[in-house]
């Protein structure tokens, strides 16, 4: 196993006035046996930087470390990975056995030594009974443990994970889930996981880099990153319905928000303006904090979205739109005004003009 750091590491394509910055300046410290989840939308640069570190693609600047090497300049076979692609990447006329294997036999391993690793890796991924079949007789499931035991009998001191649910159904991707965490309990290898999948990052990872145009915007545990978002961009990206967030100006005394279209709504404790600061303000809270029927913002109901266990109530609120996260239950209608309470506890600021989170 090793530690993996990142240091000012850029990446440009092109030279001169057409040059096209994708990568600016990331700084990254993965420990040792750590699970890391890159996580964001397409074009954000998580597979460019993963690409980076494996090897698939030249660094423009910057320095990539894994363990106690410098390996800016060493090919992928030289820096002691292990990459599982989005689109298994199996030899459809091998078996199962023979594609774990193929790896093994070109370092020139000993036929003892390659059988021993298959099988060790077939029993940590139950594929013991498929090691004879080819990938074409295989459901999709299968082929992706396929692939992750391809990377298990190398040993590596690194794993790489290039987007490899994105192909599955939504069933098989949680029953993946619960295979990769188990796998990494028992491997304890240093883990590089991409994905543009907000549940898999917060479900995998010990911690996450959110990435937004080329930058980090924010580097935490899930907890950490759904409870305070650095910036608006992951306070709209993490959370399924997103954060809410509401643009309108913050009085002197900050107990008191006007939107945009001139409503207003009184805060429940002045303190939690009053610490993000007179003037431009955007205010931030989350479906799940709002509480349908309690006093404090009145509310335009557009749309109710009935998902079984509970309600999601799409409204208008001072000319903007507002999602209401609520119990099944709750008896509310399209076209009904209704009112909702928060605590203060669960407002957030964010600054207009950078976006980024006041506190």
């Amino acid at each position: 196993m090793a530690k993996i750091h990142l240091k000012q590491v850029k990446k440009t394509y092109g030279k001169g006035p057409k040059a096209v910055d994708v990568i600016h300046g990331i700084d990254i410290d993965i420990a040792d046996g750590e699970f890391i989840v890159m996580v964001g939308p397409s074009g954000c640069g998580k597979s460019t930087l993963l690409r980076m570190v494996a090897g698939l693609e030249e660094i423009s600047s910057g320095e990539v470390m894994i363990g106690d090497r410098v390996v800016n300049n060493l090919e992928p076979k030289e820096r002691d990975i292990a990459m599982v692609f989005q689109n298994y990447a199996l030899y459809p006329h091998m078996s199962v056995y023979e594609n774990m294997a193929y790896g093994l036999k070109i370092q020139g391993l000993p036929k003892a030594e390659i059988e021993t690793r298959v099988q060790r890796a077939a029993q940590i991924l139950e594929l013991g009974a498929l090691l004879e079949r080819t990938p074409r007789q295989l459901s999709g499931g299968q082929r992706q443990r396929v692939a992750m035991g391809r990377a298990i009998v190398r040993k590596p001191a690194v794993f790489l994970f290039d987007e490899p649910l994105s192909n599955l159904d939504a069933k098989l991707r949680v029953q993946m889930r619960l295979e990769i965490q188990k796998l990494h309990k028992a491997l304890r290898t240093t883990s590089l996981y991409v994905t543009h999948d907000q549940v898999e990052a917060m479900t995998l990872g010990q911690r996450m880099i959110v990435m937004n145009k080329g930058r980090a915007e924010q580097i935490g545990t899930s907890a950490e990153v759904y409870g305070k978002p650095a910036t608006t961009f992951v306070a709209s990206f993490i959370g399924s319905p997103p954060m809410n967030l509401l643009n309108g100006q913050l009085n002197a005394e900050g107990d008191r928000f006007t939107f945009d279209d001139g409503s207003s709504v009184n805060l429940p404790a002045a303190a939690q303006g009053a610490r993000a600061g007179a003037g431009a303000r955007i205010l931030g809270i989350r479906p799940e904090h709002l509480q349908l029927g309690h006093p404090g913002l009145t509310l335009e109901v557009d749309l109710v979205e009935a998902l079984g266990a509970e309600l999601l109530v799409h409204t208008r609120c001072g000319g903007q739109g507002m999602v209401v996260r609520c119990p099944a239950s709750t008896e509310v209608a399209t076209g009904q005004t209704v009112t909702a309470g928060f605590e203060p506890s669960t407002v957030h600021w964010f600054d207009p003009q950078t976006t980024h989170r006041i506190d």
